[in-house]
Protein backbone atom coordinates (compact mmCIF):
# COMPACT_ATOMS: atom_id res chain seq x y z
CA UNK A 1 0.00 0.00 0.00
CA UNK A 2 1.26 3.47 -0.76
CA UNK A 3 0.04 7.01 -0.22
CA UNK A 4 -2.59 7.84 2.36
CA UNK A 5 -5.05 5.01 1.75
CA UNK A 6 -6.51 2.26 3.87
CA UNK A 7 -6.74 -1.44 3.37
CA UNK A 8 -8.62 -3.83 5.59
CA UNK A 9 -9.73 -7.43 5.78
CA UNK A 10 -13.11 -6.11 4.56
CA UNK A 11 -11.84 -5.11 1.12
CA UNK A 12 -12.69 -8.34 -0.76
CA UNK A 13 -16.29 -8.02 0.42
CA UNK A 14 -16.70 -4.48 -0.88
CA UNK A 15 -15.58 -5.04 -4.47
CA UNK A 16 -17.84 -6.36 -7.25
CA UNK A 17 -16.67 -9.69 -8.64
CA UNK A 18 -16.37 -10.91 -12.22
CA UNK A 19 -19.39 -12.55 -13.82
CA UNK A 20 -19.52 -16.22 -12.83
CA UNK A 21 -17.23 -15.83 -9.81
CA UNK A 22 -18.27 -17.24 -6.48
CA UNK A 23 -18.74 -14.94 -3.48
CA UNK A 24 -15.68 -13.54 -1.67
CA UNK A 25 -16.14 -15.59 1.53
CA UNK A 26 -16.33 -18.91 -0.33
CA UNK A 27 -13.25 -17.98 -2.37
CA UNK A 28 -11.29 -16.79 0.67
CA UNK A 29 -12.06 -20.02 2.53
CA UNK A 30 -10.99 -22.15 -0.45
CA UNK A 31 -7.68 -20.27 -0.75
CA UNK A 32 -6.99 -21.20 2.89
CA UNK A 33 -7.93 -24.84 2.26
CA UNK A 34 -11.19 -24.43 4.15
CA UNK A 35 -14.88 -24.35 3.31
CA UNK A 36 -16.58 -20.97 3.58
CA UNK A 37 -20.34 -20.76 3.25
CA UNK A 38 -23.48 -19.04 4.38
CA UNK A 39 -27.07 -19.86 5.24
CA UNK A 40 -29.78 -17.33 4.53
CA UNK A 41 -32.20 -17.20 7.44
CA UNK A 42 -34.46 -14.49 6.02
CA UNK A 43 -34.73 -12.12 3.06
CA UNK A 44 -37.46 -9.57 2.40
CA UNK A 45 -38.89 -6.16 3.21
CA UNK A 46 -39.15 -5.02 6.81
CA UNK A 47 -39.57 -1.70 8.63
CA UNK A 48 -36.10 -0.20 9.11
CA UNK A 49 -34.76 -0.48 12.66
CA UNK A 50 -33.87 2.99 13.98
CA UNK A 51 -30.10 2.43 13.86
CA UNK A 52 -30.35 1.12 10.30
CA UNK A 53 -32.54 4.04 9.19
CA UNK A 54 -29.86 6.37 10.59
CA UNK A 55 -27.08 4.46 8.81
CA UNK A 56 -28.96 4.64 5.51
CA UNK A 57 -30.01 8.28 5.98
CA UNK A 58 -33.71 7.38 5.85
CA UNK A 59 -36.42 9.37 7.62
CA UNK A 60 -39.97 8.67 8.70
CA UNK A 61 -40.91 5.00 8.94
CA UNK A 62 -39.08 3.61 5.91
CA UNK A 63 -39.10 0.08 4.60
CA UNK A 64 -35.82 -1.66 3.80
CA UNK A 65 -34.82 -5.00 2.34
CA UNK A 66 -32.86 -7.19 4.75
CA UNK A 67 -30.85 -10.36 4.18
CA UNK A 68 -30.09 -12.19 7.45
CA UNK A 69 -27.33 -14.76 7.11
CA UNK A 70 -25.18 -17.06 9.20
CA UNK A 71 -21.65 -17.01 7.81
CA UNK A 72 -19.81 -20.30 8.35
CA UNK A 73 -16.27 -21.63 8.08
CA UNK A 74 -15.95 -25.41 7.86
CA UNK A 75 -19.58 -25.68 9.00
CA UNK A 76 -19.04 -23.61 12.16
CA UNK A 77 -20.83 -20.25 12.57
CA UNK A 78 -18.40 -17.31 12.51
CA UNK A 79 -20.77 -14.38 11.99
CA UNK A 80 -24.44 -13.41 12.11
CA UNK A 81 -24.95 -10.70 9.50
CA UNK A 82 -27.96 -8.54 8.71
CA UNK A 83 -27.49 -6.59 5.47
CA UNK A 84 -29.99 -3.81 4.75
CA UNK A 85 -30.74 -1.97 1.50
CA UNK A 86 -33.06 0.98 0.83
CA UNK A 87 -36.30 -0.45 -0.58
CA UNK A 88 -36.10 1.71 -3.71
CA UNK A 89 -32.82 -0.05 -4.57
CA UNK A 90 -33.57 -3.64 -3.57
CA UNK A 91 -37.33 -4.33 -3.54
CA UNK A 92 -38.27 -6.72 -6.33
CA UNK A 93 -34.66 -7.79 -6.96
CA UNK A 94 -32.88 -11.01 -5.96
CA UNK A 95 -31.68 -9.11 -2.85
CA UNK A 96 -35.22 -9.47 -1.49
CA UNK A 97 -35.35 -13.22 -2.22
CA UNK A 98 -33.97 -16.05 -0.13
CA UNK A 99 -31.64 -17.55 -2.72
CA UNK A 100 -27.87 -17.24 -2.70
CA UNK A 101 -26.63 -14.59 -5.17
CA UNK A 102 -23.88 -15.75 -7.54
CA UNK A 103 -20.85 -13.50 -6.99
CA UNK A 104 -22.45 -11.96 -3.90
CA UNK A 105 -24.76 -9.01 -3.26
CA UNK A 106 -22.08 -6.38 -4.00
CA UNK A 107 -21.78 -7.78 -7.54
CA UNK A 108 -25.56 -7.67 -7.99
CA UNK A 109 -25.72 -4.11 -6.63
CA UNK A 110 -23.09 -3.03 -9.17
CA UNK A 111 -25.12 -4.68 -11.97
CA UNK A 112 -28.12 -2.66 -10.75
CA UNK A 113 -26.05 0.55 -11.02
CA UNK A 114 -25.13 0.93 -7.35
CA UNK A 115 -21.37 0.79 -6.80
CA UNK A 116 -19.84 1.48 -3.40
CA UNK A 117 -16.94 3.92 -3.34
CA UNK A 118 -16.69 4.74 0.38
CA UNK A 119 -17.27 2.73 3.53
CA UNK A 120 -17.63 3.72 7.18
CA UNK A 121 -17.16 0.99 9.79
CA UNK A 122 -17.89 1.29 13.50
CA UNK A 123 -16.63 -1.52 15.73
CA UNK A 124 -17.92 -2.13 19.24
CA UNK A 125 -18.18 -5.06 21.66
CA UNK A 126 -21.02 -6.16 23.91
CA UNK A 127 -22.45 -9.17 25.71
CA UNK A 128 -24.46 -11.56 23.54
CA UNK A 129 -28.18 -12.17 23.92
CA UNK A 130 -29.50 -15.70 24.32
CA UNK A 131 -30.46 -16.10 20.64
CA UNK A 132 -27.10 -14.73 19.44
CA UNK A 133 -25.26 -17.01 21.86
CA UNK A 134 -27.13 -20.06 20.53
CA UNK A 135 -26.74 -19.20 16.83
CA UNK A 136 -23.02 -18.42 17.11
CA UNK A 137 -22.34 -21.21 19.65
CA UNK A 138 -20.67 -18.80 22.05
CA UNK A 139 -19.05 -19.76 25.33
CA UNK A 140 -20.96 -18.41 28.37
CA UNK A 141 -18.83 -15.28 28.87
CA UNK A 142 -17.67 -14.80 25.25
CA UNK A 143 -18.46 -11.25 24.05
CA UNK A 144 -19.75 -10.21 20.65
CA UNK A 145 -17.68 -8.09 18.31
CA UNK A 146 -20.12 -5.82 16.47
CA UNK A 147 -19.19 -4.25 13.16
CA UNK A 148 -21.65 -1.75 11.65
CA UNK A 149 -20.71 -0.85 8.08
CA UNK A 150 -22.32 1.71 5.79
CA UNK A 151 -21.44 1.69 2.09
CA UNK A 152 -21.86 4.88 0.04
CA UNK A 153 -22.00 5.40 -3.73
CA UNK A 154 -20.21 8.13 -5.73
CA UNK A 155 -23.05 10.59 -4.95
CA UNK A 156 -22.43 9.89 -1.22
CA UNK A 157 -25.76 8.09 -0.90
CA UNK A 158 -25.84 5.16 1.54
CA UNK A 159 -26.66 2.05 -0.51
CA UNK A 160 -26.03 -0.72 2.02
CA UNK A 161 -25.86 -1.11 5.79
CA UNK A 162 -24.37 -4.23 7.39
CA UNK A 163 -24.69 -5.18 11.04
CA UNK A 164 -22.29 -8.05 11.72
CA UNK A 165 -22.05 -9.92 15.01
CA UNK A 166 -18.95 -12.07 15.53
CA UNK A 167 -17.60 -14.14 18.41
CA UNK A 168 -15.17 -11.75 20.09
CA UNK A 169 -12.71 -14.47 20.98
CA UNK A 170 -12.62 -15.98 17.48
CA UNK A 171 -12.39 -12.96 15.16
CA UNK A 172 -9.74 -10.56 14.03
CA UNK A 173 -10.29 -7.36 12.10
CA UNK A 174 -7.22 -5.91 10.45
CA UNK A 175 -6.84 -2.37 9.19
CA UNK A 176 -3.75 -0.95 7.55
CA UNK A 177 -3.17 2.73 6.89
CA UNK A 178 -0.59 4.36 4.67
CA UNK A 179 0.69 7.73 5.86
CA UNK A 180 1.46 10.33 3.24
CA UNK A 181 4.33 12.37 4.69
CA UNK A 182 4.07 15.16 2.11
Amino acid sequence: MSGSGWTSTSMPYLTPRAVGDTDAWTEEGAKAGRRGGQRILYAGEVPAPKDVARMLGLTGEPMVVVRRRIIELDGEPTELTDTYYPADIAAGTPLAAGAKIRGGAVTLLAALGHVGVRVVEDVTARPAGAEERAILRLAPAEPLLCLARTTYNAADRPIQADVMLMPGGRQQLRYEMGIDSA
